[in-house]
């Protein structure tokens, strides 16, 4: 806990159906005042009343009542810093509640780490929605909204529709050939559009067919039974599907559609840094890892870099998890938070005296009800699971994988739904990598992990097999500071620095995010082109002298080296070595500069040179004979070649003279000629 200002922290048994935890707490948080009762939200509220008048910051170790006592301190005009921990389902209700007191205190002392919220965006709808569907059923779904929204019907390869008396809003015929965009900003191409004929009697009939009309919608009501027109279509704003013979799930989908009319504040999950992304150089393509990953589309190539469309971002973080230079950070919170709240947690479970530390990931929507419901109906988690919220799971990134590891956990897992929204690909990247190298470095097989669990005696039940590894280490103390690869480093050098069994270094897959280069030192000319390519900096030179370093940490195998290079002289090696990473840039080859033979400035290498002289003398009319000397030129600096060539009138693209024109007298002459020879 951050003792910058005074923190009373309020612990309550709620009415006494759990330990206290007040004497765990106060070791956890020496320097603050905890006040311990039994029922805070009631009978003792004037007590976080008088705390709230007093000042400071405060901690109130329930999330139950957080909505009542939000209230009081904005009633009360409170300035401070007010904080939530939930004991109460996480630790005291459990069947190891009694021994749950270093629990409790680590997630007291989590919950004062301050977050900072990410910006936010706004989605704005005025109420324009398309339905879209076959038959009657979307024409009924229109008619339920028109009342209240702006409505046109598009019918795809309608069936027998039977034309109203009255038309209170457009009906039309189309299939939607592609749309793009979201809630508020719809875009739409639609072939084989046509409008009805007015004098459609028994059945709606429609005119002359067009390709490519173009269409805008606030929103669009999906009863097509087709594909779905966006990937992820459940994770797009605006966009509502239904299946029109499944009565609950087409008038759900109706109430919500009329209920996005207005405006709507979304998270901007992804920071992004376009400076720092390794998509491409010179139209060469590097790394494609988010792009690959988005279950939405939002991220498409932009020159050099890629863009993040935030208002389809549906923030599941896999682009940010997956980025090896930080360019896509998450915001939800940012990494460097996360991982404070990380280590404040575990290292004030281990200061009070807690053991064998296991860090559960959870989100929001699926693992909160889960570890709700066990603690109320089963028999809770066990006194040494410690329970992380994130937003999502699938942000977390190899550094919050690895960095608990390094701070004394002994086991990392996240918990999923085996039926979640996002797709767990990325995620399981991450982890196999964390494996790797927990494994090498002697923390286990089996130290990071997912959970797939639907039911919360499957998760007893897994968490009840889990056995801690039994390898000495010794946490180390880090603090996180810096970006996104900042952290990256020091979880990594942390990790090694606790390791068991400390190793140099680590395979890794094809495609990890670092790694690095095997260079073939005689093929390479030192011309360099890899450092203007690299867009980490992993690949520098030297303003002294022809050289070529390579800094291993700062490697992200996006290949655009590799691809770069002239004389394809580099390869890529999937890899983690622990020294390089804790060392300098190395050198990967150096030569002395060739030195200019009229003014002795250094330029080039000599090797280079010398090549070029090889190959040129005595194989090319321009520096061969009588023209050998020419080739002083290619030993001279810019300067004095420039000098040389001006002065000795020497052009390289000079050719023999063109032949003189013939004339008549010059055939009459070689006439002449010819017949005084034959005569």
């Amino acid at each position: 806990m951050i003792p910058d200002r005074p923190r009373t922290v309020f612990v309550c048994s709620c009415e006494r159906s759990m330990p206290g935890f007040g004497q765990s707490v106060a070791r956890g948080c020496a320097s603050d005042q905890i006040q311990s009762g039994n029922q805070l939200c009631g009978a003792e509220l004037d007590r976080v009343r008088n705390a709230l008048n007093g000042g400071g910051d405060i901690t109130i170790a329930c999330t139950q009542q957080e909505p009542l006592f939000r209230e009081v301190a904005q009633d009360l005009g409170f300035a401070g810093e007010l904080a939530f921990a939930n004991i109460r389902e996480t630790a005291g209700w459990s069947a190891q509640g009694a021994s749950a007191g270093p629990k409790a205190a680590a997630l007291v002392a989590m919950a004062a780490e301050p977050v900072t919220s990410p910006p936010s965006i706004t989605l704005a709808s005025n109420g324009v929605v398309l339905v879209y569907g076959r038959n009657e059923a979307a024409i009924e779904a229109g008619r339920q909204l028109a009342d209240e929204m702006n409505v046109t019907v598009l019918l795809t390869r309608p069936d027998d529709v039977t034309p109203n008396r009255i038309w209170d809003f457009p009906v039309v015929q189309g299939t939607i050939r592609n749309a793009r965009g979201h809630l508020g900003a719809f875009e739409l191409t639609i072939d084989d559009f046509a409008m009805p004929s007015p004098s459609s009697r028994m059945r709606l009939r429609f005119g002359a067919p067009r390709d490519g009309a173009l269409s805008d919608a606030d929103i669009i009501l999906d009863l097509s039974g087709g594909a779905p027109l966006f990937p992820a279509h459940e994770l797009r704003a605006g966009y509502l599907r239904a299946d029109p013979a499944d009565r609950a799930g087409l008038a759900a989908a109706i109430a919500k559609a009329a209920g996005l009319v207005g405006e709507f504040e979304k998270p901007r999950y992804i920071n992004f840094s376009a400076d720092l992304c390794a998509h491409s150089r010179s139209r060469i393509t590097g790394c494609t890892r988010c792009i690959n990953l988005c279950p939405t589309g939002a991220i498409v190539p932009a020159g050099d870099h890629v863009v993040i469309d935030a208002h389809v971002c549906a923030g599941c973080g896999s682009c940010a998890a997956a980025c090896p230079t930080g360019a896509a950070a998450y915001a939800f919170p940012d990494a460097a938070a996360l991982l404070r709240r990380l280590r404040t947690l575990l290292l004030t479970y281990q200061r009070v005296g807690g053991s064998d530390p296991i860090v559960l990931f959870h989100d929001e929507d699926h693992g909160e009800p889960l570890i709700d419901a066990l603690a109320r109906f089963g028999q809770g988690l066990p006194a040494n699971v410690l329970p992380v919220g994130v937003n999502e799971i699938t942000q977390l990134g190899v550094e919050t994988w690895t960095a608990p590891a390094a701070w004394g956990a002994v086991a990392i897992r996240a918990l999923s739904s085996a039926r979640g929204k996002h797709d767990l690909t990325g995620l399981a990247r991450n982890v196999t990598i964390a494996n790797l190298l927990g494994q090498s470095l002697g923390y286990g097989a089996d130290l990071c992990g997912v959970i797939e669990a639907d039911d919360p005696d499957d998760l007893q039940t897994v968490l009840g097999r889990m056995v801690p590894q039994a390898d000495a280490r010794t946490p180390v103390t880090f603090l996180p500071v810096g970006d996104k690869r900042s952290l990256l480093k020091s979880s990594v050098i942390g990790l090694y620095e606790a390791a068991p069994t400390p190793v140099e270094r680590t395979a890794l897959p094809a495609a990890a995010p670092f790694g690095g280069l095997d260079v073939n030192v005689d093929a390479c000319t030192l011309c360099l082109s890899c450092v203007s390519a690299c867009p980490t900096g992993a690949l520098s030179d030297s303003e002294e002298r022809p050289a070529l370093y390579f800094a291993e940490s700062a490697c992200v195998q996006c290949g655009l080296c590799a691809a770069t290079c002239p004389e394809k002289a580099i390869a890529l090696v999937p890899q983690l070595d622990f020294q390089a990473w804790n060392a300098p840039r190395r050198v990967i080859k150096q030569e002395e500069p060739f030195h200019c033979i009229r003014c002795d400035t250094p330029f080039g290498t000599k090797s280079t040179v010398e090549r070029i002289v090889a190959k040129l003398e005595g194989k090319h009319w321009m520096f061969s004979g009588e023209n050998a000397r020419r080739l002083d030129v290619v030993r001279m600096c810019d300067n004095c070649r420039v000098e040389s060539v001006i002065n000795e009138g020497f052009d390289p693209y000079e050719a023999s003279g063109r032949p003189a024109p013939r004339t008549t007298e010059d055939y009459l002459r070689e006439r002449d000629a010819s017949t005084d020879k034959s005569v």
